[in-house]
C-alpha cells in the first residue's frame, strides 16, 4: 500500500492516471458501449473486417471523449495521435495525414486520429482533414463541446457519424470515486472516504468526471495535511470544503450552454415557475454572464410572453435594465431577480407577438393593398384632387371616440391579427375590441 507522505511526490494528475485502458473500464456512456455499437466495432481488435467509421463525439466537459479514443486505440492496437485544435494547424494535420499513409501502405496499420476540441478549427483547418477521412488514411476520433452543427462543415460532417455524450450520473460517478481510491493507480487504499464526503463530490461534479477526480485528489491532499503518524487519512466534507470554494458552473458563455440556460430561463417564465426562473438567473449570474444579455431577454419576455395581459411587464422590464446599466454588478442582480419573479407571476399573452407575425407573414406573401383613398395624405398639393382624404371620418369628433371606417386595404379588410386572450387585463381589452369592431364594421 502507497504511504500517505508519497501520495504527491511527482505524481502525474489523478484524472490521468485512473483513465481507462478498455473499453470495460469506462464509466458512463452505456448507450455508446453497447454490443455491436459503433464504438465497440472500432476497439475491436478481433474484427474480421475492421471497421474505419470516423465518429465526431459531442458532449460536456468530463464526459469521456479523450478516455473514449484512447481505450479504443489501445484496445484496436491501432497507432493513436493525437493533436489539440487550440495548438495545431493545418501543416501539423497535413504531416499527420502522410504520416497515417505511409504507416498504412508501408507497415498495415491503421491510425486513429484523436482531435479535441475540432470546434476551434477554422473552416479551412477542417478541410484539411477531408483527403485523410474519405480515403480512410486515418479514422477520425472528434471532440467537441459544441453543437457540431455549427462548428463542424458539412462535408466531415457527412463522412462521420455523430454519436452524443451525456454527463455521468451520480451512482457513476461513486463509482469512479471508489475506484480511484481503492485502484493502484490512484490511491490504492492509501486514504478513506466518508460518505458524506463522496455525495459532496459528486453534487459538485455535476456530471464530470474530470471535476470529481480533481477535487477528490485536492481534498486528499488536504486530509494527508492533518492526519497525524501513520494513521490512514480520512477525506470528509471539511476537506471538500476547503478544496472547493464553491461549485465550478458548466457553463461557456459562447457556447451551447449559454443558449441552452437562457432558453430554460425564458421558457420557465413563460411557464410561470417563478422558482425555475430563479434558478437559472442565478446560474447565469454565478458564471459571469454579462447582465445585459440577462436584461434584453427580460424586455423581450415582456413583450412577447406577456404583452397587454399585463402592460405594466415591459415598463418594468426596461427599468430594471437600466437599473443593472446604472448601478452594475453584484448590487445588479437585485432588480433582475425582481424583473424576474414579477414577470414570471403575472398573466400571460402573446397575442401582440401572434399579430405581428401573422401581419408580416400576410406582407411577404404579397398580401398587401392601396391604402384607402381617405387614410391616404391630403397634405400636399394636388392630393385632393386626386381624392386623398376624401370621406374621412375624424373620430374625435365622435362621442365615443370610434367611428365606422375602413382602414385596411380592400383585399384585408376582412382580416383579424390580434386576437386577445382571456388572461390578466386583456380580457378587459378583448370586451373592448369586440365593441370597436363593430361600431368600425357598421354595426349596431
Amino acid at each position: 500500500m502507497t504511504s500517505p507522505s508519497a501520495l504527491f511526490q511527482g505524481q502525474t494528475p489523478l484524472a490521468v492516471r485512473m483513465r481507462p485502458t478498455s473499453l470495460d473500464e469506462v464509466a458512463g456512456q452505456g448507450h455508446l458501449l453497447k454490443p455491436g455499437s459503433p464504438l465497440v466495432t472500432l476497439a475491436d481488435s478481433e474484427a474480421s473486417t475492421r471497421s474505419a467509421t470516423s465518429v465526431i463525439l459531442w458532449g460536456p466537459p468530463g464526459t469521456g471523449k479523450t478516455t473514449l479514443a484512447q481505450a479504443i486505440a489501445r484496445s484496436s492496437g491501432r497507432r493513436f495521435v493525437e493533436l489539440s485544435a487550440v495548438t495545431a494547424g493545418v501543416k501539423d494535420v497535413r504531416e499527420v495525414m502522410q504520416e497515417a499513409l505511409t504507416q498504412r501502405d508501408l507497415y498495415g496499420q491503421s491510425t486513429i486520429l484523436f482531435l479535441d476540441e475540432i470546434h476551434r478549427f477554422t473552416k479551412a483547418q477542417q478541410d484539411a482533414l477531408l483527403p485523410g477521412v474519405e480515403n480512410g488514411w486515418v479514422v477520425l476520433i472528434a471532440a467537441t463541446t459544441e453543437n457540431p452543427s455549427f462548428s463542424v462543415i458539412s462535408p466531415l460532417l457527412s463522412r462521420s457519424l455523430l454519436l452524443t455524450l451525456r454527463p455521468l450520473t451520480d451512482d457513476e460517478l461513486r463509482v469512479l470515486i471508489d475506484r480511484a481510491v481503492s485502484d493502484p493507480r490512484g490511491f490504492n487504499g492509501a486514504v478513506s472516504l466518508t460518505a458524506a464526503a463522496r455525495d459532496a463530490i459528486v453534487q459538485l461534479a455535476s456530471g464530470d468526471a474530470r471535476r470529481a477526480l480533481t477535487t477528490l485528489e485536492a481534498a486528499a491532499s488536504l486530509s494527508t495535511e492533518t492526519t497525524e503518524g501513520d494513521a490512514t487519512p480520512e477525506i470528509g466534507t471539511e476537506n471538500i470544503e476547503q478544496a472547493v470554494d464553491r461549485a465550478l458552473l458548466r457553463y461557456d458563455r459562447q457556447g451551447d450552454e449559454h443558449y441552452d440556460v437562457i432558453s430554460a430561463f425564458i421558457k420557465s417564465i413563460r411557464g410561470s415557475d417563478v422558482d425555475a426562473a430563479m434558478h437559472y438567473l442565478a446560474r447565469m449570474i454565478e458564471a459571469g454572464e454579462d447582465p445585459r444579455f440577462i436584461a434584453r431577454r427580460l424586455i423581450i419576455s415582456a413583450a412577447e410572453d406577456i404583452g397587454l395581459a399585463d402592460p405594466q411587464a415591459l415598463p418594468l422590464a426596461v427599468a430594471a435594465a437600466d437599473a443593472v446599466q446604472f448601478i452594475g454588478m453584484p448590487e445588479g442582480r437585485i432588480p433582475l431577480a425582481e424583473a424576474t419573479a414579477y414577470l414570471a407571476t403575472t398573466a400571460k399573452s402573446n397575442a401582440a407577438y401572434l399579430a405581428i407575425d401573422k401581419a408580416i407573414a400576410d406582407v411577404r406573401a404579397g398580401g398587401f393593398g392601396r391604402v384607402p383613398p381617405p387614410l391616404r395624405d391630403a397634405h400636399y398639393p394636388g392630393a385632393k384632387r386626386l381624392g386623398h382624404g376624401k370621406g374621412y371620418v375624424y373620430p374625435h369628433d365622435s362621442e365615443i371616440g370610434v367611428v365606422a371606417q375602413q382602414h385596411l386595404p380592400d383585399e384585408l379588410r376582412t382580416k383579424r391579427y390580434y386576437e386577445p386572450t382571456n388572461h390578466g387585463q386583456e380580457r378587459d381589452v378583448q370586451a373592448r375590441l369586440e365593441k370597436i369592431r363593430r361600431i368600425l364594421a357598421g354595426e349596431k
